[in-house]
């Protein structure tokens, strides 16, 4: 296995929407051939490994569940580790429970250790009326993540997870803790699931505050991908810069711009 290993983000790097961009089949392939370690990393909690996969599969590229690194599964074991067999109300989907059930938690409706928020299309004000009242009660609220806004078909947008959180922020005085990109915490346990080091451990993003920031956090090479949500002329607004620039993933089917990256310190542009 090499070295260097790979987290990349999904939405806006291997597909937008429903299509998926050219030349990202043919660079995990690469990956895959090569024996590069590498995981999807993504901030959507919704769907569960299986169904990443499956979603993937449907699009040409064949990976494996192993592949596939949500923040919902960063915020299972998180929550497993500060507290082990413990209990969360959850607002959130499949992906979220399922992960939480993987690693040792009830899912109760009652004085809950923990109140877990994670992405919904059918949330219900009753619900997140009562992770209210739970929350002023003492349980401690966790956010899969904190982005207000996921993208969608037909290049509109619609709520995220840090939407629904900011209502039971406002309504309880209370700050979420989430585990999501860009905190460490989902970025170094993805690094361990590589079993890379930080120097050898190249992030693949199309959002600066969510893939670059926490992986310039971690210390990881960083390449931004101009085909989702960040433009050439918004880098000026940041204090960070990626240490790629590439116009789309199919640039890093070229072997000396992918030699460049893994081993340079070329910035491209």
């Amino acid at each position: 296995m090499k070295e260097t290993g790979f987290l990349i983000d999904m939405d806006g790097v291997i597909y937008r929407g429903g299509e998926l961009i050219p030349g990202a089949k043919d660079f995990i392939q690469k990956l895959l051939e090569e024996d590069y370690p590498f995981r999807f990393l993504t901030n959507n909690s919704q769907r569960n490994c299986r169904d990443v996969v499956a979603k993937l599969s449907r699009m040409g590229i064949g990976v494996q569940e192993k592949h596939i690194f949500t923040c919902a599964i960063a915020t299972a074991r998180y929550l497993a580790a500060q507290k082990p067999n413990g209990t969360a109300y959850v607002i959130g989907e499949g992906g979220l429970l399922t992960a939480l059930h993987q690693n040792g938690y009830s899912i109760v409706d009652d004085a809950p250790d923990y109140v877990v928020i994670g992405e919904g299309r059918t949330i219900m004000l009753e619900s997140v009326d009562k992770a209210i009242n739970m929350v002023m009660n003492g349980a401690k609220l966790i956010a899969t993540n904190l982005d207000a806004y996921c993208p969608s078909s037909n290049n509109s947008i619609r709520s995220g997870c840090g939407a629904f959180v900011s209502m039971i922020e406002m309504a309880t005085g209370r700050k979420a803790f989430s585990a999501g990109k860009p905190n460490p915490v989902m970025m170094r346990i993805a690094k361990a699931e590589l079993g890379t080091h930080s120097a050898n451990t190249i992030m693949i993003g199309d959002t600066m505050e969510t893939d670059i920031l926490g992986g310039v956090q971690m210390g990881f090479k960083t390449v931004l991908t101009l085909t989702g949500s960040t433009k050439i002329e918004d880098l000026d607004a940041y204090a960070y810069s990626p240490d790629h620039i590439i116009g789309s993933i199919q640039e890093l089917n070229d072997p000396m711009v992918l030699e460049q990256i893994v081993h340079g310190d070329l910035v491209l542009q």
